[in-house]
């Protein structure tokens, strides 16, 4: 098992969740649940949708992979980078921009001391939409 950067340990690889983490890896934007079943049933894989659930919300816990949640609730899924990043999310498209913020950072290491708060984490997604659909 390995470590991630969020202290979580790794769940163990099984063939299921090697083959979901390769789906999800397949694609560059944040992806729902139900479409990486559907990628996953395209090249005619049989892990069920109940098992792409519970693996993309394992690999979330363990930080292994991103999740934001849409405007409309809906989780979305995305093979994780390396380092700490915040998003811009295309909201008609879904499509998604690693952004920094260092200002974001100091400002949550601020208010966090202000209010005596340790140990902090943050996400940030900033949802608008993107040039390609902001032409449609």
């Amino acid at each position: 098992m390995t470590s991630t950067d969020h202290g979580a340990t790794s769940p163990r690889p099984t063939p299921q969740r090697r083959a979901v983490l390769e789906a999800l890896g397949s694609v560059a934007d944040f992806r729902s649940a139900q479409e990486v079943h559907e990628i996953l049933a395209s090249s005619g894989s049989g892990v069920g949708l109940a098992t792409v659930y519970r693996t993309l919300q394992l690999y979330a816990d363990t930080g292994d992979v991103d999740v934001l949640r849409r405007e409309d609730g809906e989780a979305i899924y995305r093979r994780c980078s390396e380092t700490h990043h915040h998003h811009l999310v295309c909201r008609s498209c879904g499509a998604t921009v690693e952004v920094e913020g260092p200002a974001v950072e100091r400002w949550t290491t601020a208010m966090a001391a202000e209010h005596g708060f340790t140990d902090v984490s943050h996400t940030l997604e900033i949802f608008g939409t993107c040039g390609t659909c902001g032409r449609e």
